[in-house]
């Protein structure tokens, strides 16, 4: 009976002991589902971080909403990648976040950064400059710009390499740290537990695509660089360079006679945008439709959704390429 007592005592001090710790926790807000799920996973047992870019939504067409203004000034910690994907942020952290501690993960020690590409089948990309030259697809597979602090010139869809995940998680963690040094200790075997989970996806996705990754398939926008040289995969051309712009017909019938030409293989849509365009440049082909998520888009924020992603895009890219024609 006395220990019966003795439990039922330590129970309620432990709840306590556990909601004065999360209580002590920073508010963390973040702008975009891979990026939530990474911070996550780094503050599991401490606290949940907020999310900006939640549901479908995309940061290439997103507006803030007052819920959001909200989170953003309530915060102490912020991440996000940069203006490069998430233009929308760009003033509001200015007047919003000016009391928090903000990582702009573009700029995280270790990353790999390849530059916006142009000419075959990818449509210039706009940069203000004449005589602006990218690497094309399939070609100057070790070109980067490590450490590039030009915001604009390169592709931020970072996080579709694995091995810049573990950049941004290390930067992530750092920050964290910094923030509530109370908390060091899980925040730092979280990441020493996230960074060997990466390395073991890192492995198995090689292994999913590998028996497709010499068949060339087209893509909805120019999203998936960084999963194409960590892969070695075949993207031939995009639909469109960035979503913000869609393509004339003069593009469209390009994409098109681009299809025909490789023969069979995969023209992917995504979730947030409008399939249509897919559907005209498949018409007449042997191509097969599919769907990439880059953003992640239909998937449940939280810290497994990286994972989740990654696995998606690497099953997707199988599927589809895998069909018989």
């Amino acid at each position: 009976m006395k220990l019966a007592v003795g439990l039922s005592l330590a129970i309620p001090a432990i709840l306590l002991a556990w909601a004065s710790k999360a209580a002590d926790a920073p508010a963390v807000a973040t702008s975009i589902k891979p990026i939530h799920s990474l911070v996550s996973a780094i503050m599991q047992g401490v606290g949940t971080p907020e999310l900006i870019v939640d549901g479908a939504a995309s940061p290439h067409t997103y507006n803030l909403k007052p819920s959001d203004a909200s989170a953003l000034q309530s915060a102490k910690v912020i991440f996000w990648v940069g203006p490069g994907l998430e233009a929308f942020l760009e003033k509001p952290l200015e007047s919003l976040g000016s009391g928090a501690s903000i990582a702009e993960l573009e700029d995280a020690p270790g990353l790999v950064k390849l530059k916006f590409r142009e000419g075959g089948a990818f449509e210039p990309h706009d940069d203000g400059e004449t005589g602006h030259e990218h690497e094309e697809a399939g070609h100057d597979h070790d070109a980067h710009a490590e450490g590039d602090h030009d915001h604009g010139e390169f592709d931020t869809h970072l996080w579709l390499d694995p091995m810049n995940a573990k950049a941004m998680a290390a930067e992530i963690t750092t920050t964290l740290v910094a923030a509530d040094p109370a908390n060091a200790l899980t925040y730092q075997a979280n990441a020493k537990a996230l960074d060997e989970k990466i390395d073991a996806l890192d492995k198995e996705i090689t292994g999913i695509v590998a028996p497709v990754k010499d068949k060339p398939f087209i893509v909805f926008h120019d999203a998936y660089q960084y999963f194409e040289h960590r892969y070695a995969v075949r993207v031939a051309g995009s639909i469109t360079v960035s979503p913000e712009n869609m393509p004339g017909a003069e593009r469209v019938s390009e994409i098109h006679k681009k299809v025909a030409d490789l023969g069979a293989t995969c023209v992917f849509a995504e979730p947030q945008f409008e399939p249509r365009l897919v559907n005209v440049v498949l018409e007449g082909t042997d191509a097969k439709a599919g769907v990439l998520d880059p953003e992640a888009a239909t998937l449940e924020a939280g810290p497994d959704l990286y994972f989740t992603l990654m696995r998606g895009i690497a099953n997707s890219m199988k599927d589809c390429l895998s069909r018989e024609s």
